[in-house]
């Protein structure tokens, strides 16, 4: 029979220290350990400060003290993994006191990305009892030779893992998860600890994988909240503005210059509230309003004490040296040394306050704050109580948060988050499915990894018992696999190349060269946004800034980070140097990032709310929905408000739809609805393609949480409402067909691409510019969008459809309204509604990603560029008189790969020279060979790996990639040699199309009889057909020449570069004498005027010198 106390399987000195530090286990603990003591997976739900991650540790140090270190020194035997680094140096400090307490030699490890090598090094001569780590680094150290210390790992912890299950992130670590009990050889016990989500069970099936039953224990009781929601003025449409006008005219973040601020009555408000307490923790939604509010903050004490001691500011504002520091900022942009002195002077008692984004959000542990101030709605019940159990930490202690809504809708908002605060009805987990840029990545580092061939059904088994990917068909991992082999066409875009190579008949994958590098340096799931480092002179960072924001600033400038001001000393190719400048003013930068969509249950609970609270009283809404007097009155009057204009305000049962003209005279359709911004944004797109089918016009629709907004030119006739009726069945085919030519697509398509290692980083370590990412990205678009199962181009369109849109539940409301369950009403106004007007100031980020637009997708505009590009490069037919000779050759030589530094080495390098280039004879690829190895012994190997087959071409035998025997086939009648897998003999669509391309493009000028001596066809049809469609130019181009020649555009522009770069080199310099004679007469003061001087002779002079600097 069980004990009843919780503590009776643990060894005597770990019950005796529990006992001395604790009173007594906390439910979480109680209920969690007899289920770990078991061996069970278990996922343990517990909201802040329940004491959980002790419970997830204790059972495995008592293990370490118990049982001595395994004969066969494998150490390490508990792996510790948290989503922040930060928290990783948390959890290694609270550990200290139980080890030091416990006894026995345990030691313990971090290892994250801010690990310096000698302790990396040092890991691997001495392996650590307990690993503390990232999903990033244990990713790393599985791919690495490290992997070897994790064969003895027996636990594995898994914090705050509500935090990755809903993302790409927590599919990557799924993989890894199973990446580590491959490794260890054993099963690996899985405890996984969680705030309170819902449902609980599909986040424990995330946690132990396909197959695997996971423990649930749910010690989910609601922590004590003291919450509030705060408005500092009567009316929020005319905030008293009482205060400076520095702080009336700039708001912080996302308001409207147009619109009066609030932020002049809750800075004061804030300031009180923080000194009220001893430590405070203020939450924001975004870096630059963290900058921003804390400068504020540190001005508005400064004057406030400068008042006190009878000194006057002149209106001049604060002094220039505050004399107390009360608010830091905090944020993800800040170095990691520099958030850890932040933190700790927190901690210390030191600063009273940190404005901080979702940085704090986790489980760090910051002392005894006890207050959390939120300005703007948290977007979310889960965010909600994460950010306010920040305050009373610790077991029992009632957790206090203030809200500061900053605008009406905001505060509609804030108030049903809170209400289901209180109730504890959360969002629903959801998993992504299938994602296979992730699963790419994971391919090429678990081949990496092999010590030899790695067997695809092995690998198939091993990813399905991955939660998020248990569904996987065999026909889209082998997609991923052909992506990643290089089956795709490279020759358009060079990292299109094979990272791994894939024996179809034994059915099993090795990496390529070049494969471990690439695995390790563009590790994990977060979008590179090609930030500036920001350092001292000595080489320490301090934090990073947006690209955009660094191209606008000069050497000299200020500017704000962690609310210190820094000077700009010197802008480098990839870091900004700078050093201290206390007490200077500096702008507030920014940093471009992603939006907070709405979750569909939120939704339908701020529409449920609006319905009901519309006829209540201000009073009754006070006291049942934590506001105060100012809120609850705002709050009533903009419902009312609302219901005056629009006849109805939109709910969980009515749908708006308002039409109003705009300035000049056009119609503004605005749809009002609280479902949120992922169901507007396919809702968006759909009504885009609508009334481009239906009028003829380019409407773009604008979306947010609160509605849709669509500008339409003028008319005499309104817009119909019912134009926002789509046919839910139809639904999908619009959204695909708008959503290929959207920013939100090229932009995901650039982070997915680059998740599947097909946009590396150009070096480790280095920053990528994001144009540079942008461009590289469209590109490879271009390439992938003409391969119908391209993995990463059908990753994008999931991505888009599941996890950004909400399109099943778009489906389901447009059925509703159809069916007239929800309605739909008109409304035609004078101008914009409340809701309305707070839709329209959601305009901050719509065009985010204008810069990710595929160009490919601007209709067929830009293929007249390619059609004119010789008039357009040099008037007329004239390359032939100015190519260089010797930079066509050298061009020539790069393309088919006969140059010094394109030849190869190896079976693998002569075998992407065959998919780039084509067929080749054995002499041929000796020429494309280092003289020192032998092409063909290389061939005969890649032909008895199935890789190379030798067909008769051209009537001589020729060797061509095994994956090109049906290109050859179908466009020449060649036969390939039995054995072949069935994949490389499919059908090929316009073959011979296919052929001439891909000699154009790796060719200089040819001529048609060129083609048709090479491959014994006649190819005139083929070549003029891609001259109409831009793919090829024809003109006089080859220098000894004596017809016309065909030429690939991109070749062409390549051989201009080169011609020009040559004759550059043989510009001679002048002499200093000839510069002495020219000078005079180009300025025209050599000779004396014979009409003498004068304003037209001065204006002559001067016309040379415009734009010259006056120095």
């Amino acid at each position: 029979m069980m004990s009843s106390d919780p503590l009776a399987t643990f060894t005597q000195p770990v019950r005796d220290w529990f006992t001395r530090a604790f009173a007594q286990p906390t439910p979480a603990q109680s209920q969690a350990w007899p289920a770990i003591a078991r061996g069970e997976h278990v996922l343990l739900s517990a909201p802040t400060g329940s004491g959980k991650t002790l419970a997830a540790f204790l059972w495995g140090l008592d293990r370490l003290v118990a049982e001595p270190v395994p004969e066969d020194g494998r150490r390490m035997r508990l792996v510790y993994v948290s989503p922040l680094k930060a928290l990783s140096y948390d959890i290694e400090r609270n550990l200290r006191a139980p080890l030091k307490a416990i006894g026995g030699d345990i030691s313990v490890a971090i290892r994250t990305g801010d690990t310096p090598q000698r302790e990396r090094q040092a890991m691997l001569r001495n392996p650590p009892d307990v690993l503390i780590t990232t999903p990033e680094s244990l990713y790393l150290m599985l791919t690495s030779r490290a992997r070897e210390l994790f064969e003895g790992v027996e636990w594995a912890i898994v914090d705050e893992i509500h935090a990755v299950a809903q993302t790409k992130r927590g599919a990557h670590l799924a993989l890894t998860l199973e990446r580590l009990e491959r490794q260890a050889g054993r099963p690996v016990q899985r405890i996984g600890l969680s705030a309170t989500q819902r449902p609980l069970d599909e986040v424990g099936r995330f946690l132990a994988g396909t197959g695997r039953e996971c423990t649930i224990v749910d010690a989910g009781i609601r922590k004590p909240l003291d919450v509030r929601i705060e408005v500092p003025v009567e009316d929020m449409r005319e905030p008293d503005v009482q205060s400076d006008v520095k702080a009336a005219t700039e708001a912080p973040y996302g308001d409207s210059a147009s619109r009066r601020s609030i932020w002049p009555a809750i800075y004061p408000e804030l300031l009180e509230l923080v000194r009220q307490h001893r430590s405070t923790i203020v939450f924001v939604n975004n870096r630059r309003g963290a900058e921003r509010l804390a400068m504020r903050l540190n001005e508005l004490a400064a004057e406030q004490e400068a008042a006190a001691r009878g000194e006057a500011t002149n209106g001049a504002g604060p002094p220039e040296h505050p004399a107390i520091e009360i608010a830091r900022a905090h944020h993800g942009s800040l170095a990691r040394e520099e958030r850890l002195v932040v933190e700790e002077l927190l901690k210390s008692g030191r600063l009273p306050c940190l404005v901080a984004t979702s940085s704090l959000e986790l489980g760090i542990d910051m002392g005894a704050v006890d207050l959390v101030l939120q300005v703007e709605s948290p977007k979310s019940v889960t965010r909600g109580l994460q950010r306010i159990g920040r305050a009373g930490h610790g077991v029992g202690e009632v957790s206090k948060g203030r809200i500061f809504p900053k605008f009406r809708a905001d505060l509609l908002e804030a108030t049903v988050v809170v209400k289901r605060m209180r109730d504890g009805e959360i969002e629903s987990t959801v998993v992504p499915r299938n994602p296979l840029d992730v699963l790419a990545q994971q391919i090429v580092a678990m081949a990496v990894a092999e010590d030899g061939d790695l067997s695809v059904p092995e690998l198939h088994d091993l990813v399905r018992r991955a939660h998020p990917f248990s569904d996987l068909s065999r026909e889209l991992l082998d997609n991923v696999l052909d992506m990643l082999d290089g089956r795709y066409p490279s020759e358009q875009f060079a990292e299109l190349r094979p990272r791994i190579v894939w024996d179809r008949v034994a059915d099993s994958i090795r990496p390529r060269r070049g494969a471990l590098q690439l695995a390790v340096t563009n590790a994990g799931t977060i979008p590179d946004r090609g930030l500036y480092g920001v350092h001292l002179p000595d080489g320490r960072r301090v934090g990073e800034l947006d690209e955009e924001m660094v191209y606008e600033a000069r050497p000299g400038q200020t500017f704000l980070l962690g609310a210190s001001t820094w000077r700009i000393e010197e802008i480098t190719r990839d870091r900004v140097i700078v050093t201290p400048a206390p007490g200077a003013p500096g702008a507030v930068p920014f940093w471009r990032g992603d939006g907070v969509g709405r979750p569909m249950e939120l939704g339908r609970a701020i529409g449920e709310f609006s319905r009901w609270a519309v006829d209540r009283e201000p009073a009754e809404l006070a006291e049942s929905h934590d506001l105060d007097e100012r809120a609850a009155k705002n709050l009533v009057q903009f419902l009312r408000e609302q219901r005056e204009a629009t006849r109805v305000v939109p709910s969980d049962r009515t749908v708006v739809v308002e039409r109003f003209r705009d300035e000049i005279g056009d119609w503004r359709l605005c749809v009002l609805s609280p479902f949120g911004g992922r169901v507007h944004a396919a809702w968006g797109l759909a009504l885009s393609a609508r009334i481009r089918d239906d009028a003829g016009l380019e409407a773009d629709a604008i979306w947010s949480d609160d509605g849709i907004v669509v500008h339409l030119p003028d008319a005499d006739e309104p817009p119909p409402a019912d134009l926002v009726l789509v046919d839910p069945d139809e639904l999908e085919d619009l959204v695909v067909r708008e959503l290929s030519s959207s920013a939100l697509f090229g932009a995901r398509f650039r982070e997915n691409a680059a998740r599947a290692l097909l946009l590396p980083r150009a070096y480790p370590g280095k920053r990528t510019p994001l144009w540079q990412q942008r461009l590289k990205a469209q590109s490879l678009l271009e390439v992938a969008k003409s391969y119908g199962q391209f993995p990463i181009v059908l990753e994008t369109y999931r991505e888009c459809l599941r996890d950004v849109l909400d399109l099943p539940a778009l489906q389901s409301l447009l059925r509703q309204l159809h069916r007239r369950e929800i309605s739909l009403v008109e409304a035609e106004t004078q101008r914009a509604s409340p809701f309305a007007s707070s839709l329209l100031f959601d305009y901050v980020a719509t065009y985010m990603y204008e810069g990710d637009t595929p160009n490919a997708e601007r209709r067929a505009a830009a293929l007249s560029l390619d059609r004119d590009l010789l008039r357009e490069l040099l008037g007329q037919e004239e390359l032939r008189e100015l190519i260089d000779p010797d930079a066509l050759a050298e061009v020539e030589a790069d393309l088919q790969r006969t140059s010094e530094r394109t030849r190869v080495a190896n079976a693998d390098g002569l075998h992407d020279v065959l998919r780039a280039v084509g067929d080749l004879t054995v002499a041929e690829a000796q020429e494309r060979s280092l003289e020192a190895v032998s092409a063909k012994r290389m061939l005969e190997q890649l032909r008895g790996e199935r890789r190379a087959v030798e067909m008769r071409i051209g009537g001589e035998d020729r060797f061509i990639a095994a994956e090109d025997a049906g290109l050859y086939r179908d466009a020449l009648g060649a036969v390939p040699p039995g054995g072949l897998p069935d994949t490389f003999l499919e059908p090929v669509e316009d073959p011979l199309r296919r052929l001439v391309r891909r000699y154009a493009y790796t060719s200089g000028p040819f001529t048609t009889a060129e083609v048709a001596e090479r491959y014994r066809v006649d190819p005139s049809a083929v070549l003029r057909e891609l001259e109409r469609a831009g793919e090829l130019v024809r003109g006089e181009l080859r220098p000894d020449g004596v017809e016309r020649e065909w030429c690939d555009p991109e070749v062409l522009r390549r051989l201009r570069r080169a011609s020009l770069a040559t004759y550059r080199k043989e510009v001679e310099p002048a002499d200093q004498r000839a510069l002495a004679r020219l000078l005079p007469a180009w300025q025209g003061v050599d000779v004396a005027p014979p009409q003498g001087a004068g304003e037209d002779r001065l204006r002559e002079a001067l016309v040379p010198l415009q734009g010259v600097a006056l120095t």
